[in-house]
């Protein structure tokens, strides 16, 4: 989930800049001030952001990715973080404090990144401009000017590529440039936009349903998309693939590694930082990772000698990879099953949650166009306005390789009360700033998510001793991702290397295995996220557990967790710390 980072304008910041520090009773009127001005910052200069909260005042405009663009926001940045030094903070109340510590957090995350310039690789097979016709299904459709924004929109497509190509240009000449074997998927991907007529792209399909809009208004609207889409979209798309296959890919570095670019080493020990909220380094978390495979390992091998199964590990890797009673031939009959399994789960959450989110959540199936490059299944959250549910989104492509057994696992993870319920709730939080409702810590959000998968049993699921093996391979999985992040990105490892360490330990199928690594050599330090929030999580659970004992309430427990939406580990272990005295004096 992309975090959208503020500041405010050069004007409003020189002016506050120049003041003396503001002290009570203005302190709290200043900074709620601050706040205000950043939110409205934030969706000016991240037009689709603001569109997917249903925020359609810049609906007809894209993200600026010019260079200047680029060092404008970072100065702006730095300014904001003077303004919030004008501002006495410890005049301000306990919820104001913690506002202000993210609000910090999250600005100086920004600034610390900028100088690597990693935004000169605007592209991966996950994300770029070959994914923006996905925009459209975070957007609602309702009025003629929500079809004309799009159109408007679609017009500035041309311009929009035109960035893109120049950033990863001069990524070329400054040695920031993506990995082949990341590069080799592109130009696929941007092919499959380009077909014949523009009633047949994906930017067209807004149009094919337009309830509430007169014929005549209606067909004006589709003639004038048609034409964006023939005039901007798809001439746009011919050039960037042309410029993939002739200039990019060519040049594209053999290794995928982090730390073979320019100041790379130190760059992925920041994002190891940042992504997991800890001052772990990158040789600590390798080895939680191989500590936390062999611990895994030997409780599925508990499994396999209860199955009585004829083989060792590997052997059973293969078998599940392999049996046709695992697999799914129809994409509709796995879709089925999706469904089923998060309607299964739904009724049993009021046993471990007190509150739930008000704000429901549908599955869908993963887009054709990406599907063969993505993930198994990830999760959109819902508009921030209500007018959208969440969705969880799932793989169909090649079903035959899409195993049963993960399914459960899967749902809990990205639907509830994996990401939806953290996330929706985080939204529905009443009296905070609005960037509070849409902050996104990764170590919590998908900390939260892992270890959502560890509550299956709780809820009913892994009964069959092949679906708790998966809930293992899923947490193995993550475990994993430790070694082979790290081994990649700060040890030197080879792809291959990673693949084989992945397939050795994990029973994922070989093409989920490929996606998977390459997502890790697109996105370092992202992965490392996972374990380690989950670590916290149920090292937090533990304490209070051990120490309540008897009173330990879990649903008490989950909603103290919930309660501030996605904060760092470190905030949230200050927090958990405090409501746990409180246990303990109640208790006593």
């Amino acid at each position: 989930m992309r975090t959208f980072l503020i500041a405010l304008t050069l004007v409003a910041l020189s002016t506050l800049a120049a003041a003396e520090k503001v002290s009570p009773p203005d302190a709290g009127v200043a900074f709620n001030d601050l706040l205000e001005r950043h939110w409205e910052w934030t969706l000016r200069n991240y037009p689709e952001f603001a569109s997917s909260l249903g925020d359609q005042r810049y609906a007809q405009a894209w993200t600026d990715l010019t260079v200047a663009a680029h060092e404008k926001r970072y100065q702006e940045l730095g300014e904001f973080l003077q303004i919030l030094d004008t501002i006495d903070i410890s005049a301000l109340d306990d919820d104001a404090q913690m506002n202000a510590t993210l609000f910090r957090r999250q600005i100086q995350n920004a600034r610390d990144t900028h100088p690597y310039r990693q935004w000169l690789v605007p592209m991966s097979p996950m994300n770029g401009i070959q994914t923006a016709d996905q925009l459209a299904d975070n957007m609602q459709f309702t009025s003629a000017d929500d079809y004309r924004n799009w159109i408007a929109r679609l017009e500035g497509f041309t311009e929009l590529t035109e960035q893109t190509i120049t950033l990863m240009q001069i990524g070329l000449n400054d040695g920031i440039v993506a990995p082949q074997v990341l590069v080799q998927r592109l130009p696929e991907q941007v092919r499959a936009l380009l077909v014949d007529t523009p009633a047949q792209s994906s930017f067209y399909q807004p149009f094919e349903s337009m309830p509430g809009i007169d014929s005549e208004t209606a067909q004006t609207l589709r003639n004038n998309a048609q034409a964006a889409i023939a005039d901007h979209v798809l001439p746009a798309y011919r050039t960037l693939l042309a410029f993939l296959e002739q200039d990019y890919l060519p040049d594209a570095r053999a290794s995928v590694g982090i730390s073979d670019q320019p100041n790379g080493a130190d760059y992925y020990a920041l994002m190891a930082a940042q992504f997991t909220t800890t001052a772990l380094t990158p040789d600590e978390i390798h080895n939680i990772g191989l500590a936390e495979v062999e611990r895994i390992r030997n409780e599925m091998l508990t499994i396999i000698a209860d199955l009585e199964f004829d083989g060792g590990f590997a052997e059973f890797l293969d078998f599940l990879r392999s049996d046709p009673q695992f697999y799914f031939a129809d994409a509709e009959d796995l879709l089925t099953a999706y469904r089923a399994t998060s309607k299964r789960i739904d009724p049993e959450l009021v046993r471990l949650f007190g509150k739930l989110p008000r704000t429901p959540y549908g599955v869908k199936p993963i887009p054709d166009a990406i599907a063969p490059y993505t993930t198994t299944a990830y999760y959109n959250p819902p508009a921030g306005d209500g007018t959208r549910a969440g969705t969880y989104f799932v793989n169909l492509y090649r079903p035959e390789v899409r195993p049963t057994y993960e399914i459960e696992v899967l749902t809990v993870h990205e639907a509830m009360p994996g990401h939806h319920l953290q996330i929706a709730l985080a939204q529905e939080l009443g009296d905070v700033p609005d960037f509070r409702r849409f902050l996104s810590f990764t170590a919590f959000v998908e900390g939260w998510g892992l270890y959502s998968e560890s509550l299956g049993g709780e809820l009913g699921l892994y009964r069959d001793p092949y679906s708790k093996f998966g809930q293992l391979t899923y947490e193995m999985w993550r475990a994993v991702r430790l070694v082979v992040d790290t081994g990649m990105h700060a040890k030197g490892w080879s792809r291959q290397k990673a693949i084989d360490f992945f397939t050795a330990n994990a029973a994922k199928t070989p093409h989920d295995i490929a996606n998977e690594i390459d997502r890790y050599i697109a996105w370092p330090g992202q992965a490392l996220a996972y374990k380690i929030g989950e670590l916290e999580l149920k090292r937090m659970r533990a304490q209070a557990e051990q120490t309540l004992g008897d009173a330990f309430d879990v649903r008490a427990f989950h909603d103290q967790i919930l309660s501030r939406g996605a904060i760092p580990l470190d905030v949230l272990e200050t927090y958990f710390q405090r409501w746990l005295q409180r246990q303990i004096t109640a208790r006593d």
